[in-house]
C-alpha cells in the first residue's frame, strides 16, 4: 500500500502564520550577523534583518 495523504484545506491561520504582524508594522529586528557593522559618515550602521519576513533596514547608532 502505498502512503496516504490527507487533502485537506489549509486554514486562514496556517497560510498567513507569522505574517500578520509584518503586515501591519510590527516586525521582529534581529541585528545582522552576515554584515555586522558598516562605519559611514563617521557613525556605526548597523544591519537588521525581520525574522519572520526577511525586511531589512538599516540603523546608523
Amino acid at each position: 500500500m502505498g502512503r496516504i495523504l490527507p487533502f485537506k484545506k489549509p486554514s486562514a491561520g496556517e497560510r498567513h502564520k507569522g505574517n500578520t504582524l509584518c503586515r501591519h508594522g510590527h516586525h521582529k529586528w534581529v541585528l545582522d550577523q552576515s554584515q555586522a557593522f558598516d562605519v559611514k559618515q563617521g557613525r556605526l550602521v548597523n544591519r537588521y534583518r525581520c525574522s519572520r519576513c526577511g525586511a531589512t533596514r538599516n540603523r546608523a547608532e
